[in-house]
């Protein structure tokens, strides 16, 4: 059995099922929600049955139709790979069940395409091993964030789509141009050759500034996350989850392989403080404007910003050890605990209609799943045991602890001190009664099972966080930094 789940192509599955899903929808809409539904239990099953293949056999590796790198185009995954694909099978499957009862007909039919091409793109993202194949899917990726974004039609989602739009084209640019100028000067894009190739050069830095900074501004690291609270604000619900818990995750992916293999070694101690400034910035303004907002999904959208910042606190610490497995682990618990905390959200604005925090009306007794999740994923955001955000956040002070780096420790405790408190400022209003009573809208029970089942996920994390820090060892995919 363990022989016949070991030959079968399962990262081939993740890349091509969404498609040809996609494709399906599109002709057949009435069967839309069965045939997404089914796809997001196996696109689990694949992750798994590759999971499988990676602890049994090491890091995977695959070259399409035969053509080796760096003439062919390869397929890669090791530990960190497989993190970012186990995140988004469960956030894509926890919002494909809440989105098959939150969109109406119409509204799905242009949806289901769009999500699964999303899907398809994010798996494609995780699973390539060369600097263009990065920088197609990572335009791909966009382009349907974009759309999705846009989707209800409304003036403010319009606007935020188009902000965004044009802040992904901005970062895929510069990226590209970082793409070209390393081709140019070490003939490859294949991440392996490069590193062995790359020197301390001009092109070579020039390069490092041109794909941090695009990289940065699609990750939206303050001060260059101006485009994602209206984004993520107007969007509809699932499609703010999964923009905050795998979107902006999959631009930080890419640094963080492109810093271990290639721009590390090269790059001195200068940009990694630089990185680090600007995380820790994010934290606290972030902090600052989430606890400021009077909309729940606008709290939400920049509580994601001073999210972001920790794991970008990862740089300047990465030479102590354990480190960057630190950031992934903090990476999967933030997506799962974000994708439920605006699921909650999205509950919140369906059930009275709006999203205003003062006007939050005895949510705990009529609506108690929603309020429950909202707070089980806000202990893992403020990084409270036995969460995952803990384990993750913990890890990393300890990092800074050993270092003796004070000024991050500082920055990361007030940023887990504001958390509590502008989580707090709406769990506080879930249990008193609203100035002005109305009737609630019915909610779906798959919906706020879907938001629960995540932030459960994000707390479960937290229990198995050892598993976890071995699948990150498999094919050592830190060994690049020193840490």
């Amino acid at each position: 059995m363990i022989d016949i789940l070991l030959s079968i192509p399962w990262a081939m599955m993740l890349i091509i099922l969404p498609l040809i899903t996609a494709m399906m929808v599109f002709v057949w809409p009435r069967t839309a929600q069965t045939l997404v539904l089914t796809y997001s239990l196996v696109m689990i099953i694949a992750v798994a049955g590759l999971g499988l293949q990676i602890w049994q056999q090491g890091v995977f590796q695959h070259s399409l139709g035969g053509w080796d790198a760096p003439l062919g185009i390869e397929l890669y995954a090791d530990g960190l790979s497989l993190v970012m694909l186990m995140a988004t099978a469960l956030v894509g499957a926890g919002c494909s069940i809440y989105a098959s009862a939150y969109f109406n007909a119409e509204q799905a039919h242009r949806f289901w395409p769009i999500w699964l091409l999303l899907l398809a793109a994010l798996n494609a993202l995780f699973l390539s091993a060369d600097l263009f194949n990065l920088y197609v899917t990572l335009e791909l990726m966009g382009l349907a964030a974009v759309a999705l974004t846009a989707l209800s039609g409304s003036r403010d989602a319009l606007a935020g789509a188009m902000r965004y739009l044009l802040s992904t084209l901005a970062g895929s640019i510069a990226y590209l141009l970082g793409v070209v100028l390393l081709y140019h000067t070490f003939g490859s894009v294949d991440i392996s050759i490069l590193a062995e190739r790359i020197t301390p050069e001009p092109a070579a830095w020039a390069a490092l500034v041109l794909m941090i900074v695009g990289l940065a501004l699609k990750t939206a690291l303050f001060p260059l996350h101006f485009w994602l609270p209206p984004a993520h604000a107007s969007a509809p619900s699932p499609v703010s989850a999964v923009l905050s818990a795998l979107v902006v995750k999959a631009s930080f992916y890419i640094l963080v392989r492109l810093w271990v293999s290639l721009f590390g070694p090269i790059s001195g101690d200068i940009v990694a403080v630089l990185l680090g400034v600007m995380g820790s910035v994010a934290i606290l303004w972030g902090s600052v404007q989430a606890l400021r907002q009077t909309r729940l999904k606008l709290l939400v959208a920049y509580s994601t910003v001073a999210q972001i910042g920790y794991l970008f606190l990862v740089f300047p610490l990465a030479a102590a050890a354990g480190a960057w497995h630190a950031a992934a682990i903090l990476a999967l618990s933030h997506a799962l605990a974000k994708a439920a905390m605006f699921l909650a959200a999205g509950n919140l604005l369906h059930f009275g209609r709006h999203d205003r925090i003062k006007d939050l009306d005895r949510v705990v007794q009529r609506l108690p799943l929603s309020a429950f999740a909202f707070a089980l994923a806000g202990v893992s955001i403020m990084g409270l045991p036995p969460s995952g955000g803990f384990i993750g956040k913990w890890l990393m002070l300890e990092a800074a602890l050993v270092q003796g780096r004070w000024d991050l420790v500082a920055v990361m405790l007030i940023g887990g001190l504001l958390a509590a408190l502008y989580i707090f400022k709406v769990l506080g209003r879930c249990f008193t009664q609203a100035e002005v009573t109305h009737e609630p809208s019915r909610i779906p029970a798959r919906m706020e099972w879907a938001a629960l089942l995540l932030a459960l996920g994000a707390i479960t994390l937290g229990f198995l966080a050892v598993p976890f820090l071995s699948l990150l060892q498999i094919g050592a995919p830190f060994s690049g930094s020193g840490s």
